[in-house]
């Protein structure tokens, strides 16, 4: 049985005076205040996302 990659996102800039995609994205993560960490599963879909909002979060850790 494999373990899952993951990533570990936090936010580090705010959604405000962003585009709406932006925001959308950020909800999507599910981050939506300053400094919240989410752990994701390490998938292209997420990376993308992740890539296209790459100045409001930050990867702190990679697991697996």
């Amino acid at each position: 049985m494999t373990a899952k990659k993951t990533i570990v996102v936090q936010q580090i800039r705010s959604a405000a005076r962003r585009p709406e995609v932006q925001t959308a994205t950020l909800k999507g993560l599910g981050l939506n205040k300053m400094h919240r960490t989410r752990e994701l599963e390490d998938t292209p879909s997420v990376r993308g996302m992740v890539n296209s909002i790459s100045h409001l979060v930050k990867i702190v850790e990679e697991r697996g």
